[in-house]
């Protein structure tokens, strides 16, 4: 792989990972137009830490204050078992703690259904008739969100002490963690958008605009970290070349530039202008 085919690659992961439009059908579409029909694992992998470099640095304060709460969960958790119970009312009064055990049981479907199709991933990227049905999926999940009107919880709620925004204020149920949790999983299959999915499925759930971008980035750092450790299990002996610093170099900056964007449309209600790409995208990998 040349240097300026890992920055396209890059550009490609960076631009897709975030915005709805499924950056792992789009790497499938970027190797097969480059020729390159087993691209190197460990280059997915550093172009996938690209961007989770990207998504922990846009919401860095809300990933510290979710580190913060998942050490005191570790806390509650220690406290419930020895006094048995009590657990739930020191979650109720805090809510970073509260949204880390959300993150992390909407983690656990990921987890099983994407170890449950890991044995098959080969399968599923070398195929582009799957990423085509995949992206046409993906165009009616992004398309159905228009009728989605606006609710009164749309504008992000301040938390109670800092009158700021942030981690600490995010609710969502278990429940609706765990539903988003499964789309996530599913998102396994290269052309579901798994930003564009989980976002999707939130405001189905009745989040508000913010609330679901916020849970669905926020459950993708997991996720993506999770991901790629299990890659690296596969990848054997890693060999180290330009392109596996060039393209997570320009992931990461691209991917933040992003987030950026599909966080604006998505507060603004118009993560269904997504849905005529992903159909186009759809049909032209089909076509192949």
């Amino acid at each position: 792989m040349t240097g300026l085919q890992a920055a396209v690659l890059g550009f490609v992961q960076g631009l897709t990972e975030f915005l709805p439009v499924s950056s792992s059908g789009h790497l499938v579409l970027g190797q097969y137009l480059f020729g390159l029909r087993e691209a190197a694992l460990f280059f997915d992998i550093s172009v996938h830490m690209g961007t989770l470099a990207a998504v922990i640095l846009y919401f860095r304060k809300d990933t510290l204050a979710l580190a913060a709460g998942a050490i005191r969960l570790t806390r509650y958790g220690g406290q419930a078992i020895r006094k048995r119970g009590g657990m739930g009312a020191a979650l109720s009064g805090d809510d970073a703690a509260r949204t880390a055990a959300m993150i992390l049981a909407g983690s656990l479907p990921t987890a099983l259904i994407g170890l449950a199709l890991h044995r098959y991933a080969d399968t599923l990227f070398a195929s582009t008739t799957i990423t085509g049905v995949c992206l046409i999926l993906t165009a009616g999940i992004l398309g159905a969100t228009w009728r989605r009107r606006a609710a009164s919880s749309d504008a992000p709620a301040p938390d109670a002490e800092t009158g700021k925004t942030g981690a600490a204020s995010l609710r969502i149920s278990l429940p609706a963690a765990l539903l988003i949790g499964v789309v996530q999983g599913l998102a396994v299959f290269p052309g579901i958008s798994r930003s564009g999915a989980t976002i999707a499925a939130g405001l189905f759930l009745g989040l508000s605009r913010d609330a679901a971008a916020r849970f669905s980035f926020l459950l993708s750092i997991p996720a993506i970290a999770g991901a790629q450790v299990l890659g690296l299990a596969d990848a054997g002996n890693i060999h180290l070349d330009s392109a596996c610093l060039t393209g997570p170099l320009v992931a990461a900056v691209t991917g933040y530039a992003a987030l950026v964007l599909l966080v604006y449309m998505v507060k603004k209600g118009r993560l269904h202008y997504f849905a005529p790409y992903c159909l186009a995208a759809g049909i032209f990998a089909l076509s192949l």
